[in-house]
């Protein structure tokens, strides 16, 4: 899955239990190139990466790994977004 511009994805994350988790996964996401927006909701275990360009699911999933977590699912979303679950 390759992100397109004006995409807006979100992922499940497991492992997140504070905003100190929510900053180093917005942190190392927001590094992502393309990449605008990063929202993340620790007590849904969700981010949502707002985008323009270039990336997919596979830079997600690394940049959530570095910081320390896991994403364990890319989540649909309401028709029109660009978000997909594939």
């Amino acid at each position: 899955m390759t992100e397109g511009p004006g995409t807006v994805n979100s992922y499940r994350v497991e492992g997140m239990a504070c905003g100190h988790c929510a900053n180093f996964v917005t942190a190392e996401v927001e590094r992502i190139p393309g990449v605008t927006a990063v929202s993340v909701d620790v007590d849904a275990g969700t981010v949502t990466v707002t985008g323009e360009g270039s990336f997919g699911l596979a830079e997600v999933r690394a940049a959530v790994e570095e910081a320390g977590y896991e994403l364990t699912a890319a989540l649909p979303g309401p028709p029109g977004t660009g978000t997909s679950a594939s």
